[in-house]
């Protein structure tokens, strides 16, 4: 190796030294301020914990006079006397007369003791039912005139006497203050096809709850019923306009996005419609998909027959039966939901 190779290599080395030394220098440099930051937190936190903590103390203000509200419950959906068989739709629901009638007194039974045991801090001045229709599954297609347990006539008076009954408990635990508010469906129709011209006057539901009406008035009940003449009907609460319909009206519903396309196309409507009457729906409350929805100015009620047939052949999501119910209050209109369940295999017998 000549001289000038030798130099070469020793360039090479004290440049490789000094770049060694450069990295190691910078290295040091970070972790020194690595240690001064953790040292920094360390005294931030052992400062805190030894700091004195004087802490506010906070109360309860004592209620002054409590809060007025009014029940609402809603009525939907009940398709008495249609029977459903729970071998046809895999066990996951039956109906029949005799399982009405249990779901049909537990809906009254928790109408007064859901409200009173629940939210005894409310000073409920009423009850309010909404009934929105399909009282009677009815005779509108052959299956359901072959497997209804009653001809529809029938049906009627059977079920105008329950009625009745759940009416006069509720008009007792209420001490009197009860109003109906009902609208027609689509089963209960006596024509063949939907129709719009004396729509309600041709619907077993209108003469139904009118001779509730016309019952209880001859037995001395201070119960109101107030039956539409109309498809829908406008009812105020605490000067908020409850818009109530059965919903059949709404196309749709079966596909992927369910219900909620027809409902946001059928709420644009009626509200263009009830804006041009001067009676804008701060809420609407309607039935026929048999489930229960709580949304934004809109309650869409549960049924009392739960699954069945057609929606299980539908392949619709299985909705156990239930009822919607809610408080109002003159403050913030509804506010307080408690849905009412219905379905309780151990009880019907199935």
């Amino acid at each position: 190796m000549s001289v000038r190779d030798d130099l070469h290599a020793d360039a090479q080395l004290q440049a490789e030294v000094e770049r060694q030394t450069r990295y190691l220098r910078s290295q040091v440099a970070s972790q020194t301020d690595e240690i001064k930051e953790l040292r920094r937190f360390v005294g931030f936190y052992s400062s805190t914990e030894r700091a004195t903590v004087r802490p506010p103390t906070w109360t309860v203000r004592p209620r002054k006079g409590g809060h007025a509200g009014l029940v609402v419950a809603q009525l939907t959906d009940t398709h008495f006397d249609e029977v459903v068989r729970p071998e046809e739709i895999f066990e996951l629901n039956a109906y029949n007369r005799e399982i009405a009638l249990v779901r049909f007194r537990t809906w009254a039974e928790k109408v007064v003791s859901l409200p009173r045991d629940y939210f005894s801090g409310v000073r409920i001045e009423g009850l309010v039912i909404l009934a929105t229709g399909d009282v009677f599954s009815g005779d509108i297609h052959a299956e359901l005139r072959e497997s209804n347990e009653e001809k529809l006539l029938v049906s009627l008076l059977f079920w105008e006497e329950q009625v009745l009954a759940a009416l006069e408990l509720l008009e007792r635990e209420y001490a009197g203050h009860v109003s109906v508010h009902a609208v027609v469906g689509n089963h209960g129709r006596t024509t063949i096809k939907p129709v719009f011209k004396g729509r309600a006057h041709s619907n077993v539901e209108w003469l139904f709850w009118t001779n509730v009406r016309n019952r209880l008035a001859d037995r001395g009940s201070k119960v109101s019923v107030e039956v539409s003449s109309a498809m829908d009907l406008n009812v105020p609460i605490y000067g908020r306009n409850h818009l109530i319909t059965h919903g059949d009206q709404f196309k749709g519903g079966t596909g992927i996005s369910g219900v909620l396309a027809p409902l946001m196309l059928g709420t644009h409507r009626k509200g263009q419609r009830q804006a041009a009457t001067r009676m804008p729906m701060d809420l609407m409350v309607m039935g026929h998909f048999h489930q229960l929805l709580d949304l934004p100015g809109v309650v869409v009620g549960g049924s009392m027959k739960g699954y069945d047939e057609y929606a299980f052949g539908l392949n619709l999501r299985p909705e156990p039966a239930r009822q919607a119910m809610w408080i109002t209050t003159p403050e913030r209109g509804k506010t307080l939901a408690m849905p009412i369940e219905l379905q309780d295999r151990a009880a019907e017998g199935w």
